[in-house]
């Protein structure tokens, strides 16, 4: 499905709010741009993957981000959150990691006799987890909170992140030596699952290019924070208001319950899929510079969205079908409000 270019207009307006609703925002599509630039200077191609981790930002929700070794998976998440101007941590996933590592834990302080909490790495505006599939589902499990209500809780106290709170987990999809599946429970807190392909032989060279002239040295210090964590939690609400028509909340439930009813699909999507369907539109349009949704909006997210949620029949599977045919095969069954 094609996207909406950043100057272009659906066709009709039948979309979009009353003039007295309408909301600025130019502030949030001169950020984008400044985003997608500042990390174009280290990144060569990967703009899908780019705009995605923006979106998903924007909608305030967390990102798993898929492929081979090399393809820039972990480089890209360290220059987001360079640009982004907030603090910043990572954890490297490994099989003898603990929940205690990651969240923290309660240190006996002997000049007070008391207990007091130490925070994890996990206490940060932008936390990468690297190969997230490395640590057994224990320890993957201390995520389930985090991600859902960005909050942990130990020893019956509750701790809350501060605001903007964005995981990016990376996984390898081909190793599975040493590797334990996420839980379908886990899979579905996150946003998108972001599918990093290999660059093609343009966009190969000219990252040899830039490498070269950059002394073989791809340093995050390269780039210039723009952005602050104030500005990304107001842009994160103005967002969350941006229009959309009734007659698309539709069309998003319609193609989630098709999910549920098709012969291939063993287990359709949920209705939180059909929340994160509607948030990533909002913030989509956003970035475009429109404060309403259109259908294309919506047929642009529903893949990064559903792909990872919904679970094909082992026959399909064996034929040949996968995820992507299966959702532009639900989106053919479904009208497109007009």
């Amino acid at each position: 499905m094609s996207t909406v270019q950043n100057n272009q207009k659906p066709a009709d307006n039948s979309f979009a709010p009353s003039f007295e609703e309408r909301t600025d925002l130019s502030g949030i599509k001169k950020t984008t741009d400044e985003i997608r630039n500042e990390i174009s200077k280290i990144i060569v191609g990967q703009q899908k993957m780019v705009d995605q981790l923006i979106a998903a930002l924007l909608a305030n929700g967390h990102v798993l981000i898929e492929g081979v070794p090399g393809v820039a998976k972990t480089l890209t998440a360290r220059l987001l959150a360079r640009v982004l101007s907030m603090d910043f941590s990572r954890i490297q996933f490994t099989p003898d990691l603990m929940p205690a590592d990651i969240i923290g834990t309660s240190v006996f302080n002997p000049d007070t006799t008391e207990f007091t909490f130490k925070e994890g790495p996990i206490f940060s505006n932008v936390v990468l987890v690297d190969e997230i599939n490395r640590s057994p589902a224990k320890t993957q499990a201390a995520l389930f909170e985090v991600m859902q209500e960005m909050q942990v809780t130990v020893d019956g106290k509750t701790y809350e992140m501060a605001r903007p709170y964005f995981i990016m987990a990376t996984q390898n999809p081909i190793e599975h030596e040493g590797t334990y599946k996420l839980p379908e429970a886990q899979m579905d807190r996150f946003l998108f699952k972001i599918e990093v392909p290999y660059p093609n032989l343009e966009e190969e060279t000219d990252i040899l290019e830039g490498f070269h002239q950059r002394k073989n040295v791809n340093d995050p210090g390269l780039l210039d924070p723009i952005v602050s964590a104030e500005e990304i939690v107001k842009n994160q609400e103005t967002v969350s208001v941006v229009h959309v028509d009734k007659s698309l909340m539709k069309y998003i439930a319609e193609i989630v319950q098709y999910s549920r009813n098709d012969s291939a699909i063993y287990i359709g999507a949920s209705p939180r899929a059909s929340v994160f369907i509607m948030r990533a539109s909002q913030a989509w349009a956003a970035m475009h510079g429109r404060d309403f949704v259109i259908p294309e909006d919506i047929q642009t997210m529903i893949y990064p969205v559903l792909h990872h949620r919904i679970i094909l029949t082992p026959e399909k599977e064996m034929e040949g079908l996968d995820e992507k045919k299966v959702i532009k095969r639900l989106l053919e069954k479904v009208e497109v409000p007009r």
